[in-house]
């Protein structure tokens, strides 16, 4: 005779796996890969390049005028190039008015003694404004001492100048020697404080490359 309750619990078990098999399939007998929506496809925007905006890297012309020049005689060699800044005038040079070739490096420890521009008269703002001077514990000179040149082609008297000017009036070439005049063989460093006693070649003589011999004394020492 049939065991009808293990039948019917097999029957039972092939429903119940029957329905887990739709479950999977989607109920339409597909597989679950075959009916998953597609991954969308993004495709990668090209960011644009912006054109770059042309600078115009010039600077603004500043017109020149016509304005009347300071005077600038007496004051500190600074303060004189901060008013000749304020009046308009931005070309600005200095010389040593002693002739001695001396360079400017702290324009406060100097004082003007001259300018090439008349006080009080009329330039245009384009004009190269030279201040003549002096440090401030020497006498400014009743006119600025010409440095030495040898433009006529004859070497130039050095007695007196120092031996920077001396130096600075000679083409660049020049083979210079240069000796302590006092006997104390000292060394000769900064060459603007220290004035020639005695020159070979000679004043006069035809300037054609030959090599220059200088004794020298400080400015402040007399020559022996």
């Amino acid at each position: 005779m049939a065991n009808w309750k293990l039948i019917g619990g097999i029957a039972g078990g092939l429903i119940v796996v029957g329905a887990i098999g739709n479950a999977v399939d989607g109920g339409d007998g597909s597989s679950s890969a075959n009916s998953a929506a597609p991954t969308p496809s993004y495709a990668a925007a090209k960011a644009a390049t912006p054109t770059p905006a042309v600078a115009d890297d010039k600077p603004a012309e500043v017109k020149a005028e016509t304005k009347s020049v300071p005077d600038f005689v007496g004051m500190g060699l600074q303060s004189a190039q901060d008013a000749a800044q304020a009046a308009g005038f931005y070309g600005l040079k200095s010389h040593d008015s002693l002739g001695r070739a001396r360079h400017q490096i702290l324009d406060r420890d100097w004082k003007v003694c001259s300018q090439n521009v008349k006080a009080n008269s009329s330039a245009s703002t384009d004009k190269v404004l030279d201040f003549g001077a002096v440090k401030l514990e020497e006498t400014c000179p009743a006119h600025d001492e010409a440095a030495p040149s040898a433009a006529g082609g004859t070497m130039p008297s050095f007695t007196g100048k120092s031996v920077a000017a001396a130096r600075a009036a000679l083409d660049s070439g020049t083979s210079f020697t240069v000796q302590d005049a006092s006997g104390q063989d000292r060394f000769i460093l900064v060459e603007s404080n220290w004035k020639v006693c005695s020159q070979e070649p000679a004043a006069g003589t035809k300037v054609n490359g030959q090599p220059v011999t200088l004794g020298a004394v400080k400015f402040e020492e007399s020559c022996q």
